[in-house]
């Protein structure tokens, strides 16, 4: 079994961190909707706001604009992550299992 953390993106971080770097760069939002083609900007400010990530091409390309590479763009939770074992609980040893059980032999 895995024990390595499952890693989890932080939403609002990387929105936040993709308006610095197109400010950064001195890039509006309307040159992000152009490069993109996007006929409005809505999906730049979902990305920004935190409401979604860009596409897998779309963070490629998003790289590429901002001259940054993509692990520079996606910001991690920094909540501890749990590891897969340590998720896993048997379910002989679950309280709520043992109850039910319990229940159904006193019913029979």
């Amino acid at each position: 079994m895995c024990t390595e953390p499952f890693p989890v993106i932080d939403l609002t971080a990387t929105g936040n961190n993709i308006k610095r770097l197109r400010v950064e760069r001195g890039l509006t939002v309307r040159d992000l909707q152009d490069y993109f083609g996007f006929e409005e900007p809505r999906a730049i400010y979902k990305w920004q706001n935190g409401q979604c990530l860009p596409t897998v091409d779309n963070l490629y390309a998003l790289s590429h604009l901002l001259r940054v590479p993509v692990d520079e763009i996606l910001i991690p939770t920094s909540i501890k992550l749990h590891t897969l074992v340590e998720q896993q609980a048997p379910a002989c040893c679950s309280p709520l299992f043992c109850s039910i059980r319990l229940i159904n032999s006193k019913v029979a």
